[in-house]
């Protein structure tokens, strides 16, 4: 099992990030010591800055404002980028041009969206068609606006992606850029996602109170994290061991496939050797076919509009996973949790990189955006010991709709706990933990 001590958290997670993206050109006024007369003075015609578009897309998370604010802060002192306006609900907003304006917001008012969790747009999960696409671009020409920034996971990226290909095919001078986020750290090419950090903080400490309760009053207890394709945030839940005994004893995430009856004898067998036993799992466990778990107990499973199962919202599967342990532990204390929409937006638990590092993809997008014409913005991890990240640009293709799994050294050979390379990729990201202690002797 993977353990960490608590001192060492706080070592690994001094961030220095810094973004490798073009500053934004500032607006300055131009000043002269002595005047020139009326009658040389030359006027050189600039091209007049164009407007902005900012749109929040997919399950929010506790960083996503940063983001918001970081596009903010360096729209408004780019020399490209004239007014900056929001869209309520993402592409759904700009379908029928419900926009806020975003740069004359004040600088308090901002600062205090960057710390509240959640959407302050709103969001949505919208995959347009060609003939939307189309219809927002009176919006666009109604409202002069050029660029094109769109905050969210890989179903954004895709959305980000019709609508520039449609630009493209229609020649219209549009610039899209879309900006990371999502919980699940499943996004191509970028080395984590901003939101993840946050939500693993959650994760892991919420699995350090539940190891504790049970082992207060000792039992088994299981608990479904979410995690479609990938088990990056069900991981997350061993970063709280300190001690040889501390839960979760058993993890089960989507890049292996789950067994059931090997599942019960895993938790028989932890359990008679302490007496007790806490179990992580991703909702989106499945069978050697691929088949989900929590879709097979559901005759007609809901999707959204890019196809996805939904997976959260029920407590079916970890009743399930119960159900089986107590047939087979018949008197034993078997409890179920599932976490679900708490971990996205739990307010006050935040990783202090994971901020800063979401507002870094923001300022980063814009000042990619005075020299490209569009792309997903990504985090590049440098080598050493010290934790530093710095913003790139990859093609938007390279990550729409796309997911990316757990990497094979993550979890260990018997397909049931997580490895020490885990915890020494995600610590850094999740930032200290609560502190615990034991009496001696106890």
């Amino acid at each position: 099992m993977a353990r960490r001590t608590q001192s060492s958290s706080a070592t690994r997670t001094k961030s220095a990030a810094t973004a490798r993206a073009p500053r934004p050109a500032t607006k300055r006024a131009t000043s002269r010591s002595k005047p020139a007369p009326r009658t040389k003075a030359v006027r050189v015609k600039e091209s007049a800055p164009v407007n902005a578009v900012i749109g929040q897309s997919g399950g929010p998370t506790v960083v996503i404002n940063q983001s918001l604010v970081g596009i903010v802060e360096a729209a408004k002192a780019s020399r490209s980028i004239g007014k900056v306006f929001g869209a309520r609900h993402g592409v759904a907003g700009i379908l029928i041009d419900d926009l806020i304006r975003l740069d004359n917001q004040s600088a308090s008012v901002l600062e205090k969206v960057a710390l509240t969790p959640a959407a302050a747009l709103g969001s949505v999960r919208k995959k347009p068609t060609r003939e939307e696409c189309l219809a927002m671009f009176d919006t666009f020409r109604k409202r002069e606006i050029g660029y094109v920034f769109y905050i969210g996971g890989n179903d954004s990226a895709e959305t980000a992606n019709i609508l520039l290909e449609c630009a493209r095919a229609e020649r219209h001078p549009l610039k899209v850029f879309h900006v990371p986020k999502t919980i699940d750290n499943d996004l191509k090419v970028t080395d984590h996602c901003p939101g993840f950090g946050s939500a693993a903080k959650f994760v892991a400490q919420a699995f350090i109170g539940d190891n504790l309760d049970n082992r207060s009053l000792k039992g088994i207890k299981i608990n479904v994290v979410m995690g479609r394709h990938a088990g990056f945030l069900t991981a997350a839940s061993v970063l709280g061991r300190v001690h040889d005994d501390d839960g979760p004893h058993l993890v089960y995430v989507p890049e292996v496939a789950f067994d059931e009856r090997a599942f019960v004898r895993d938790v028989k067998h932890v359990y008679h050797g302490l007496g007790r036993c806490v179990v992580a799992v991703s909702e989106g466990i499945h069978d050697k076919r691929g088949k989900t778990v929590a879709e097979k107990m559901v005759a007609k499973a809901e999707r959204d509009a890019h196809g996805n199962v939904q997976l959260s919202g029920s407590g079916a599967l970890g009743d399930h996973l119960a159900g089986l342990v107590k047939k087979a532990l018949p008197g034993a204390r078997v409890r179920a949790d599932t976490f679900g929409y708490l971990q996205r937006s739990f307010a006050g638990c935040w990783s202090e990189s994971d901020a800063k590092e979401a507002r870094l993809v923001g300022r980063a997008a814009v000042g990619f955006a005075e020299t490209r014409t569009s792309g997903t913005v990504v985090l590049e991890r440098a080598k050493g010991k010290r934790y530093r990240c710095t913003a790139g640009l990859a093609p938007l293709k390279r990550v729409a709709k796309f997911t990316k799994v757990m990497p094979a050294r993550f979890v260990n050979k018997a397909g049931n706990d997580i490895t020490p390379a885990f915890v020494e990729y995600a610590a850094p990201l999740a930032g200290p933990l609560h502190p615990t202690g034991r009496l001696r002797g106890i």
